[in-house]
């Protein structure tokens, strides 16, 4: 009995080690994971990877901007119901954010995704605005999602500065606990939405992943969890993690549980894959409480934690975008809740 259960270890390890090796497509590993701790203390973490500075800084956006999807005259338009405070990327668009309803939008890397034909004739939206979008107009996942169903307008990839394939999908959760995952798959928009999609990474595309995770919950995380940068292995971490740490009704413990998970799962600095060369490091951290309405930022070459009160913050419109320059200035630290200076909206990276 002994040898047939040493057997039976040996294979689940044997299973498990294949599953670790099988190649998954190039993918910028990010991670995004909602914590729910006692008493409605939601909070949504995420991380940022990438294989060079994005020039990020923090932005102040007010109500009543009138916004467009960043492509001239076949966007679609809208004025914005809710005032947002969001990390930005190349200046050039939304890559994650809050807003004062406590809707938080994190923008990741898929490979796989396929936007709709070009040859659509709806009013379009740049990938870059995509994000922002939902940060302007709603406060719930259930009410974005079902806008989102209806499918008023297409998305428009564009390329990164650098040259790397707009690919990207969507993650949203609310100060509820609500979550929604929104995938371009084939040209169709797929919307994965409930409480339960806590996590989401990158590549597979998430109806693949899904299944990925289940595996691992079966064998327990206590017992063994894939420890590669990988985007599978980082989800199956992520998910148990996630909901191992304390659940605390204090902001201060949730906070850092959350961040201790996104350091979980983070890729350090200056790791690379030779045969997966998109695999990058991370280069900032984003923490989002939902509940109080703060917003942290965690640049990993700095020594310090920056965050933002949107309670205390002035979103009526005509207050004025504003900004924190964090680009070139990896010292700052602390509440900037009153440092944002008066700025000019950056415009949306759009194609051609």
């Amino acid at each position: 009995m002994r040898t047939k259960g040493f057997h039976r270890i040996l294979l689940n390890l044997l299973i498990s080690a294949s599953i670790v090796v099988i190649p998954m497509p190039s993918a910028l590993s990010c991670t995004r994971a909602v914590y729910f701790g006692k008493e409605g203390q939601t909070v949504t973490g995420r991380t940022m990877d990438w294989f060079e500075d994005m020039q990020s800084n923090l932005y102040v956006f007010p109500r009543g901007m009138d916004r467009n999807g960043g492509l001239g005259d076949k966007s679609l338009t809208w004025t914005s119901k809710y005032g947002s405070v969001i990390t930005s990327v190349y200046e050039a668009g939304t890559a994650d954010g809050m807003n004062e309803a406590g809707l938080v939008a994190n923008l990741l890397y898929l490979a796989e995704s396929e936007f709709p034909a070009l040859d659509d004739t709806r009013p379009a939206i740049a990938i870059s605005a995509w994000a922002q979008y939902f940060l302007d107009n709603f406060a719930t996942v259930e009410e974005a999602v079902a806008e989102a169903r209806q499918e008023k307008f297409r998305m428009v990839t564009v390329a990164s500065p650098n040259g790397v394939k707009g690919n990207v999908h969507l993650s949203i959760s609310d100060a509820s606990g609500d979550s929604a995952v929104l995938e371009y798959i084939k040209g169709k928009l797929v919307i994965h939405h409930g409480r339960q999609y806590q996590v989401m990474t990158n590549s597979p595309i998430y109806s693949e992943q899904l299944p990925l995770n289940e595996y691992w919950k079966q064998i327990g995380g206590t017992t063994m969890l894939p420890g590669t940068h990988r985007s599978a292995d980082r989800f199956a971490r992520a998910s148990f993690y996630i909901n191992a740490a304390i659940q605390s009704a204090d902001p201060r413990e949730a906070i850092a549980a959350v961040f201790s998970v996104m350091r979980n799962v983070s890729v350090p600095r200056g790791i690379s894959t030779p045969t997966q060369p998109n695999i990058s490091s991370t280069i900032w951290r984003t923490v989002a409480d939902q509940k109080n309405k703060v917003y942290y930022f965690e640049n990993t070459a700095s020594p310090s934690l920056v965050w933002v009160s949107l309670n205390q913050i002035d979103f009526k419109p005509g207050s004025g975008i504003r900004k924190v320059t964090l680009h070139g200035n990896p010292g700052l630290g602390g509440d900037q809740t009153t440092n944002f200076k008066k700025a000019e909206a950056f415009k949306f990276l759009a194609p051609h």
